[in-house]
């Protein structure tokens, strides 16, 4: 189907002309005479994107935006205003509320078409939601790079090799970068009060990773190490903030995924507490397997002990487990890889 625009506009000719030139060029088009029936319009079909031209009776431009970032099933829809010469000193106020783009009236057909398509070339990337479970975290962040640009930050950023094993910060150091692994693996790793070691996730290729204490201005919780020689980009906190901050699309998906990345933590949590052992392992196994898209010829590259430590169980508690596994046919186990010969089984191991 192809992409809907609503389009608010009080002078006809203005809103009609443009209408038909929207049709022509293939959109979808619905439209509104002011802000008030464009919101309504709104909740009855969900725009792809939004024209709306700023001073209009009942509900302004301005008023139609709030709404927009304010409801969640509008929010995060492209937002382009229309604004009269006259009106450009107010133009930063839009741009304030979340705003994507302008055009100034009267604007020609190129100018139109070139501002749409653009926002929708860079909305498309980000989808409503993504399988955390299956590697989506990943998927986000490959999306908000190009959403906002990052790539062309982090390509001037140095690149940092660490040796296998290399502390890339402990446990109560301050946060002052975000990390992209370019190459190789880390693993981030809590240590508890008897002096348990757990692992609490593993990055690769692609993936940003300490982050969250950015976001809320406290210490790393936890200790990152590399897990095998690996190439990392650092990222500094200003440039990371900015990419949330200037993009209210990207931000607007990170805070859901942030809430679903707790929520998969919770989970994670309650399986070590009350899961057997075997389903708490076959869970590791399937998680690691979607994150590193393993193939039948392939497998999962991780140490008995990292992957014990990811599970909370002693190594040797988790080698009976593989090798009971390994006896039923579910994995193919050599020294530091396991591979999964029926994945689909091991969602029904208990």
């Amino acid at each position: 189907m192809p992409p809907t625009i609503l389009l608010i506009d009080d002078h006809a000719p203005i809103r009609e002309n443009t209408a038909e030139l929207l049709q022509l060029a293939g959109y979808a088009v619905l439209t509104a005479e002011n802000g008030q029936l464009g919101v309504a319009l709104a909740l009855e079909t969900r725009p792809d994107l939004v024209v709306c031209d700023i001073m209009m009776p009942v509900l302004d431009g301005y008023g139609v935006l709030q709404i927009f970032n304010q409801h969640p099933q509008l929010s995060g829809v492209p937002f382009i205003f229309l604004t009269a010469k006259t009106e450009r000193a107010d133009l930063r106020r839009g741009m304030e509320l979340g705003a994507d783009d302008y055009l100034t009236k009267p604007f020609n057909k190129a100018e139109l078409l070139s501002a749409i398509g653009s926002r929708l070339a860079r909305f498309q990337h980000l989808r409503p939601d993504y399988d955390l479970q299956a590697g989506g975290w990943a998927e986000f962040l490959a999306d908000a790079r190009v959403v906002g640009q990052l790539d062309e930050l982090t390509a001037q950023q140095k690149v940092h090799a660490l040796r296998k094993k290399q502390d890339i910060f402990h446990a109560g150091d301050e946060a002052l970068r975000a990390y992209l692994v370019r190459s190789g693996r880390v693993k981030t790793v809590h240590s508890t009060a008897a002096g348990k070691e757990l692992i609490t996730e593993f990055y690769g290729p692609g993936e940003f990773f300490g982050y969250l204490p950015l976001l809320d201005g406290t210490p790393h919780s936890d200790t990152a190490v590399t897990v095998e020689e690996t190439e990392l980009v650092y990222l500094p906190k200003a440039d990371f903030l900015a990419l949330l901050l200037a993009h209210p699309e990207v931000s607007q998906q990170f805070i859901r995924l942030l809430a679903g990345r707790v929520r998969t933590r919770e989970l994670q949590l309650l399986g070590m507490a009350f899961d057997s052992l075997r389903r708490r392992v076959a869970t590791a196994l399937l998680l690691l397997h979607a994150r590193a898209d393993a193939t039948p010829a392939a497998g999962i590259t991780i140490s008995r002990e990292d992957l014990a430590a990811l599970v909370g169980t002693p190594p040797e508690s988790l080698s009976r487990t593989l090798n009971e596994f390994r006896q039923e046919g579910l994995v193919e186990l050599t020294p530091g890889n396991v591979r999964l010969l029926h994945p689909d089984k091991f969602r029904r191991v208990t």
